[in-house]
């Protein structure tokens, strides 16, 4: 039996409300006369901002609140970012579904005085904005004339200290400058060979209580299968890693005929050190392909490289 009523819970960014609203308006098409609550709170990585992300550790960073709210049922689904949802849930809880995804890709933004310039022609020194450490150590490795310094805030605030000029260029995710309807802003998109995205980049995950039928057959409408398939490999890739959603890990993913092709990279925070293979499996082993990547990469040295990693970025106590 489905449900006349739905709760959401959201985080209360931007963002994130232009995330949850589509999903909203989505699942009203589908359903008519269903009653869908949006319940916006604010997560552990909103509030602190004056603290780089891996410095505070990455267990929920932006989810934890949320999945609060479904476990005592004050919410029965949560609309999140999915390279923001860590690959082991807390226990009660699933990945009802995943979303069609946006381009993936990472993109370069520019301050206005070096519109004609790119990534590869910014001069020695030139300051670069970005909170990702997969993105700091892939453009280290590239561009190791390149200043990198740390850039918090959602996306409007971090525009806004750009065009300030306390930076030279932003890299920020594609999709999210799409859905704020930002893309003009874009100057290049980062091609795969200098920049692997974030495991789960460009879709959204629809979390929920596990095995909640009445649930599961509501949201069911908003899945993706090639999406799914592409990105259950790149989290069980990162999974297998034992690596969060602060760590540098890129993956890339496409189809080719009736295989499913995965890219993965683990690389050092100084940029010095860049693992990187690839492999393909047919598509309906999208996990085990993950998997066996992971294994692949860690027999090259990536183990080691994020051991040090985690040591260095270990939150103070």
């Amino acid at each position: 039996m489905t449900a006349s009523s739905l709760r959401i819970a959201s985080r209360r960014s931007q963002l994130a409300m232009v995330q949850t609203e589509w999903v909203r308006d989505e699942l009203a098409k589908a359903h008519p006369g269903l009653e869908i609550s949006i319940e916006a709170m604010a997560t552990q990585g909103d509030k602190i901002l004056d603290v780089a992300l891996a410095k505070i550790g990455d267990k929920g960073l932006f989810t934890k609140e949320l999945e609060a709210q479904m476990l005592v049922n004050r919410a029965d689904i949560a609309v999140h970012s999915l390279k923001d949802l860590p690959t082991n849930l807390p226990e009660g809880l699933m990945l009802g579904c995943i979303t069609e995804r946006e381009d993936p890709a990472d993109a370069l933004v520019m301050h206005a005085k070096n519109k004609d310039l790119t990534l590869a022609t910014l001069p020695e020194g030139a300051v670069v904005g970005t909170s990702s450490l997969r993105r700091l150590a892939q453009l280290r490795y590239h561009y190791p004339h390149l200043t990198f310094k740390d850039v918090r805030g959602n996306v409007i605030t971090r525009l806004e200290k750009l065009d300030s000029g306390q930076f030279d260029c932003l890299i920020l995710a594609a999709a999210g400058l799409g859905r704020l309807g930002l893309g003009d802003r874009i100057h290049e998109l980062i091609d795969p060979s200098i920049s692997l995205h974030a495991v789960g980049q460009g879709a959204l995950g629809i979390e929920c209580r596990d095995g909640d039928a009445a649930v599961l057959e509501q949201i069911k409408v908003l899945g993706h299968r090639p999406t799914s398939l592409r990105c259950l490999a790149e989290r069980a890739f990162l999974r297998t890693l034992e690596g969060g959603c602060q760590v540098p890990i890129g993956v890339n993913t496409r189809f080719e005929g009736d295989e499913l092709v995965l890219t993965g990279m683990v690389a050092s925070l100084d940029g010095k050190q860049l693992i990187r293979d690839e492999l393909r499996a047919p598509q309906d082993q999208a996990e085990d392909l993950g998997n066996r990547l992971a294994e692949l990469l860690r027999s090259q040295g990536a183990g080691e490289i994020l051991a040090k990693i985690f040591a260095e970025a270990r939150p103070e106590a």
